[in-house]
């Protein structure tokens, strides 16, 4: 499943296409991909015709684009797109013919980039498009991360509203609302409002491995099993490290570690070992060449020389090394 770098690269590919564009079409082409829309198809194409897309906004794994429909609504809607663990979301030329495995499609009038196709490509049908209503963020801040800052920041010099590319004052009447299918995930490590020192709290009062605190979306969004075999194996802690015997100096280097695997990833493109994590134009990242530990295991540890192992975790895999990453008595 795509994790936090490779949903960030697609949202900062569809970015400048969406701001302020206005929907001219919609097709539902398989009407699976709408199973987390709460109504029929005809719902989905009536209520997005016509409308304006506000901008392309992430937390964690989780992409939405904040929507105006051409009916006014009570409340401002959101465009979620749950990518699954096969979903695309593409920028084509209208022109082009469509995808193999499109799902749906939107077309769009884009004041940045004029007349362009919004395609989304499921090969598994297990990621969705929907239309939800949005819901004020719990603590007051910008719910997740939209561009350069995050946007509903404290106004900088009188500032009051978020600016289109075009120029245009959208009113920023989205800035602080979550979509309500995602507002039950927490904020990311690379979310400005982040609050670090809650987060250590939470850790170490749970009572589980630190690999499945990791994967808890509801502790921090954004880490899959990917980058948290990387973070663990650049904090040197084992997967299965009690929570409750990790130091809170071992833990604080562990979310700086998460953070900077996070980072580099992004700076790489993402991780794609097949043609479904690719960015909006189609094309992968390449992050897989600087894995030190998931996917290596037979090979040696970079650090040590140790051969990485590989053991079963929750379905998937755990890899580490057996001679930096130790099980630690509390």
């Amino acid at each position: 499943m795509p994790e936090l770098p490779e949903v960030e690269v697609v949202r900062a590919g569809l970015r400048p296409a969406v701001a302020g564009a206005v929907v001219t079409a919609v097709s539902v082409l398989d009407q699976r991909s709408l199973k987390r829309h709460r109504g029929p198809a005809d719902d989905f194409v009536d209520r997005l015709v016509g409308g304006t897309i506000d901008a392309a906004v992430r937390r964690g794994k989780f992409l939405w684009l904040p929507f105006e429909p051409a009916t006014p609504h009570d409340e401002p809607m959101a465009l979620v797109a749950h990518l699954g663990m096969s979903g695309q979301v593409l920028l084509r030329d209208r022109e082009q013919p469509d995808d193999r495995l499109l799902r749906i499609r939107l077309d769009l009038d884009s004041p940045a980039l004029g007349p362009v196709r919004l395609a989304f490509v499921d090969q598994r049908i297990f990621g969705s498009m929907a239309l939800d209503e949005t819901v004020p963020t719990t603590d007051g801040r910008p719910a997740g991360f939209a561009g350069p800052r995050l946007l509903g920041s404290p106004p900088l010099d009188g500032e009051t509203s978020s600016v289109r590319p075009d120029g245009e004052d959208d009113g920023a009447h989205w800035v602080g609302r979550i979509p309500s299918q995602v507002a039950h995930i927490a904020r990311d490590p690379l979310d400005p409002a982040f609050d670090d020192r809650e987060w250590l709290t939470r850790l170490l009062a749970r009572r589980t491995g630190v690999k499945r605190a990791l994967l808890d979306q509801g502790l921090q969004s954004g880490v899959g099993n990917i980058y948290a075999d990387e973070s663990l194996w650049a904090a040197k802690i084992h997967p299965d490290q009690p929570t409750e015997a990790l130091s809170a100096r071992r833990a604080r280097l562990l979310l700086s570690e998460v953070r900077i695997v996070l980072l580099k990833a992004l700076a790489e493109g993402g991780t794609s070992f097949d043609a479904q994590y690719v960015n909006v134009n189609g094309q992968s990242g390449y992050f897989v060449h600087s894995l030190n530990a998931y996917g290596q295991h037979g090979r040696p540890c970079p650090r040590c020389g140790t051969p990485i192992v590989r053991e079963a975790f929750m379905n998937r895999s755990s890899h580490f090394c057996p001679r930096c990453q130790r099980l630690r008595a509390a």
